[in-house]
């Protein structure tokens, strides 16, 4: 448990994935999707840690009694379950997380954060809200999540991931992109024809265009901390 005070709960519940190494590493957060503490998510931290990294994944929807969980919630469960948590209060809790994730002992000075679908979404505000600003932020990588609508203050490089059937989400793509130009910060999209949203969790779908969508983000992502973070 750790301790999250102001943030959507008093402390949220986290697993903490350790690479094997003999030195530092660097910390990533990992932020959910509407589905909350998945096997699939803690399936993402633990991958994380085989490639050189402590990965933090907290449970924002800690203390919710949500039908189905862990692995079985529906759409409409977590939709609803996810627009009951106040957006500053997520992002107070994410403070909070990277926090006690720096302050491991095995832990290097800077963190980076992902995200997927809402959690895409909340990593790209996480890398622009001024609060968390003191925070150590090196590096952001958003799967099919939008960006928020003021980046001024976004204060890391952000590398997005989308699927080209995901309409909703990759017509936003040039915009962003355009915005961050003109801002002068970094900001990598990659949009994967004939994949579809949450191609990364449903690899098996659109007719192979999602594992092959996979095949080639999750090793930017791991190139996009290691540049930034060191691993």
């Amino acid at each position: 448990m750790i301790a999250t005070p102001g943030g959507v709960s008093d402390s949220v519940h986290a697993w903490v994935f350790y690479p094997q190494v003999s030195h530092t590493a660097p910390v990533i957060v990992v932020v959910h999707e509407i589905f909350g503490m998945s096997t699939w998510v803690r399936a993402v931290g633990d991958q994380l840690a085989a490639d050189g990294f402590i990965a933090v994944v907290p449970d924002l929807l800690t203390g919710k009694a949500i039908p189905g969980a862990p692995d079985s919630i529906s759409m409409d469960a977590g939709i609803q379950a996810i627009r009951g948590l106040n957006p500053a209060a997520v992002q107070r809790t994410l403070d909070a997380v990277a926090a006690y994730g720096l302050h491991l002992p095995s832990a290097s000075k800077g963190y980076g954060i992902v995200g997927f679908c809402w959690g895409g979404g909340t990593a790209f505000a996480h890398a622009v809200h001024t609060s968390g600003a003191a925070l150590p932020l090196k590096a952001a990588v958003v799967y099919y999540g939008s960006a928020p609508d003021s980046l001024v203050n976004d204060r890391a490089p952000v590398l997005g991931l989308y699927g080209g059937n995901d309409a909703r989400i990759s017509a936003t793509v040039p915009g962003t992109d355009s915005a961050m130009r003109a801002l002068h910060k970094r900001y990598e999209s990659h949009i994967y024809p004939g994949a579809g949203h949450g191609f990364l969790r449903a690899q098996d779908g659109e007719q192979g265009a999602n594992a092959a969508a996979a095949q080639d983000a999750w090793p930017r992502t791991i190139t996009w901390f290691r540049t930034y973070l060191g691993a």
